[in-house]
């Protein structure tokens, strides 16, 4: 058996199992870790190579930065704050959306969600509603807000370079002509229709920092204070990556590792903080996005899609095509991976039928970040598995409807904004 042959498999395997959750998400990340190197199609160290990532490296620093905020009850006096101004749910997650869509138009989404989750559980636990019920909001505005500039996501700058090199480019802010119209759109959807869909449980365990109802009154305020500044500290240093060369999941661990060598949180109690299911779920699953990528499987899936279309497709049912093949590839791939692996396809597209390369690229890159439907879509939506005590189906129900919006926005603005064919 080939090895694409074998990693559509597992991707098969991966699917059911997330869909039917049998046995926990974590888990069926570590098997098709490990049956890919079992089947040889990835060695060791690839496989394992999720586990390093940088985006595991954010999670790990940003659970203990978030863990401090809450663990000294300043998530909760923010929370507080936040709840005087917003009085229901409705206006609560219309708050959280608008300000998470926008600054992860200029941040990294990931990093945003980082920053933000343990601030929202505050206000869950000060308003007294469902976290579960403000969490996945917050994730989706990180998705779409990244859709604001070109460098609010991965994906974004990777369309960019293919550009350059054939001498053409997206302005700063051009992709928000797509990504604007989506995300109001999609606080719109939640604030009505969608608000009834999001989902409204406790978290599955209580081992997390974040179920326990505690008493912050014994916590110094030197503490709080501290927990606070070193998350604003942290979050100039992801502001001013490119600026200061540090990378986002070193700004962290530095932020993470002041936290402990300050006493504001305890080494038991930063550990405490880390949700190891998002770890090995996100680690796990990133072998699966390498198999995809380095035996040609994705690049397969891809190929096979658009010749379906014919010789001479209508450039209406292209866009729509790799714009739906983008966003069914990014739940299940990370975003940037679907990015990657997709633009150059999409560019050998635009340049042999003579269409403008920036039509079929905004697409590729716009569908690329509708990872709304599954928990491994993106890293963001991941971080919040265990806070939310959210299900696979959870992501679905919620977000395939949000996925249904931005492809009807999509395709009513790109064609006009985009044209294949420019006069």
């Amino acid at each position: 058996m080939s090895p694409s042959t074998i990693t559509l498999l597992f991707l098969l395997f991966a699917v059911i199992m997330f869909v039917l959750e049998k046995i926990p998400l974590g888990v069926t990340s570590m098997i098709v870790c490990i049956g890919l190197v079992v089947t040889g199609v990835l060695d060791v160290k690839t496989a394992f190579a999720g586990f390093i990532d940088s985006n595991v490296i954010l999670f790990v620093a940003m659970f203990i930065v978030g863990g401090a905020l809450f663990e000294t009850g300043m998530a909760n006096k923010i929370g507080g704050l936040v709840t005087k101004f917003a009085k229901t749910e409705r206006m609560l997650i219309i708050a959280i959306m608008v300000i998470v869509g926008v600054m992860s138009g200029v941040l990294s989404n990931t990093g945003t969600a980082a920053v933000l989750i343990p601030v929202v559980i505050g206000i869950a636990a000060k308003s007294g509603y469902s976290r579960s019920r403000l969490l996945m909001p917050l994730v989706f505005a990180a998705a779409m807000g990244g859709n604001l500039s070109l460098i609010g996501a991965p994906g974004n700058l990777i369309a960019q370079s293919a550009l350059q090199e054939i001498g053409l480019s997206f302005g700063f802010f051009e992709y928000a002509i797509v990504g604007a119209p989506i995300l109001i759109a999609g606080i719109l959807f939640y604030a009505t229709i969608g608000y009834k869909l999001l989902p409204n449980k406790k978290s599955s365990d209580g081992d997390s920092i974040f179920d326990e109802v505690r008493d912050f009154n014994d916590v110094p305020k030197w503490k709080q204070v501290l927990s606070l500044l070193i998350l604003i500290l942290t979050l100039i240093g992801m502001i001013f990556e490119e600026e200061i060369g540090i990378k986002l999941c070193v700004t962290g661990g530095i932020g993470a590792l002041a936290l402990i060598l300050t006493g504001v949180i305890s080494e038991k109690e930063a550990l405490k903080s880390i949700d190891l299911k998002t770890i090995f779920l996100f680690g796990g699953t990133l072998s699966l996005a390498s198999a995809l990528s380095s035996t040609g499987a994705g690049e397969l899936i891809a190929n096979k899609v658009i010749s379906m279309l014919g010789e001479n497709p209508s450039p209406y049912l292209l866009t729509l095509i790799v714009f739906l093949l983008c966003c069914t590839l990014t739940n299940f791939m990370s975003n940037t991976a679907t990015t990657a692996l997709m633009v150059p396809i999409c560019l050998s597209i635009a340049q042999g039928m003579g269409a403008d390369p920036r039509a079929v690229l905004m697409a590729c890159v716009i569908g690329g970040s509708c990872a709304y439907a599954t928990p491994i879509g993106m890293p963001a939506n991941t971080m919040v598995v265990g806070a939310g005590g959210y299900t696979f189906m959870d992501y679905v129900k919620s977000g395939l409807p949000l996925i249904v919006i931005a492809t009807v926005v999509s395709m009513i603005i790109l064609p006009i904004a985009f044209p294949f064919f420019p006069a």
